[in-house]
């Protein structure tokens, strides 16, 4: 990424936020403070590389939990890192199975801070780089004729070319060429490519589904 991650801090206390957002810029990001989770969805946030540094109670409008469960639904596909003044059992659970980052109790000290940000930026490049794939891959299985995606299902299946000119009652040069022309659009030069590409966008596409909920080694 060329451009500075942006970390996006959402905090009621405005000299907090003021001093988060020195902290970060000093480190070489981007920060921008928001007062509300209200403040934050109406700004329409970048979705350049980044993540979320949200609190979890807000006294105006929805809390950090309740924003974070809603992030997916305004678009926005960024690691979340929570804070609160108020750590409790409960809350930390939750937001951890919801594919938190972290869950830090204020105050946070500077470096625990940074390291927390540097692994949440961590997550969101791995869950670009899957996301593009799965798109790049996805677009490429888009281009394929009905009748070359069921000669496809079964291919992967295992089944020979005779099977599948009697399954689908084709000739089986026709199936033979229909192969062809798949293989072609999907770039790649046997049965046994084709099924490790399909493995690979099925893998991808459940990496994309999870979201920040994805583990990081």
């Amino acid at each position: 990424m060329n451009a500075k991650a942006q970390i996006h801090i959402v905090d009621d206390d405005a000299s907090l936020r003021t001093a988060l957002m020195r902290l970060l810029n000093a480190a070489g990001f981007d920060a921008v403070g928001y007062a509300s989770t209200g403040d934050f969805l109406l700004s329409r946030p970048e979705v350049r590389h980044g993540c979320l540094l949200l609190d979890v109670r807000l006294p105006a409008g929805p809390s950090g939990l309740e924003l974070h469960a809603a992030l997916g639904e305004h678009g926005v596909e960024l690691p979340v890192v929570f804070m609160t003044g108020h750590a409790d059992v409960p809350s930390c659970v939750r937001a951890m199975k919801a594919g938190a980052v972290d869950f830090l109790e204020k105050p946070i000290k500077s470096e625990t801070l940074l390291d927390t940000i540097r692994r949440a930026l961590a997550r969101d490049l791995q869950q670009r780089t899957a996301r593009d794939e799965a798109d790049r891959l996805s677009a490429r299985f888009a281009s394929l004729s009905p009748r070359e995606k069921q000669v496809f299902d079964r291919v992967v299946a295992g089944r020979l070319n005779k099977q599948i000119a009697d399954e689908l009652g084709v000739a089986e040069r026709t199936v033979k060429a229909q192969r062809a022309h798949m293989l072609e659009k999907l770039g790649v030069a046997s049965s046994a490519e084709l099924g490790r590409l399909a493995e690979r966008l099925l893998h991808l596409r459940k990496d994309r589904d999870a979201g920040a909920a994805a583990p990081i080694p």
